[in-house]
């Protein structure tokens, strides 16, 4: 339960900010004001799977 925001992607993004729910089972990214929930079911993906962040090979470089 503990993440990364960074809003949008590159370049409209912030700031990346560290986000720990702790107890909690929401939270919210105080940049961009996303509201987090946590969902057991997903096993450290994304419902839907297009939202986990990936660095592409060509910004890696």
């Amino acid at each position: 339960k503990e993440f990364m925001c960074i809003g949008a992607l590159p370049p409209f993004d912030h700031p990346h900010v560290y986000i720990d729910m702790g107890a909690s089972n929401e939270a919210v990214c105080p940049y961009c004001s996303t509201h987090y929930v946590y969902d057991p079911a997903l096993r450290g993906g994304a419902d839907p799977a297009e939202c986990v962040y990936r660095v592409s090979e060509d910004a890696a470089a």
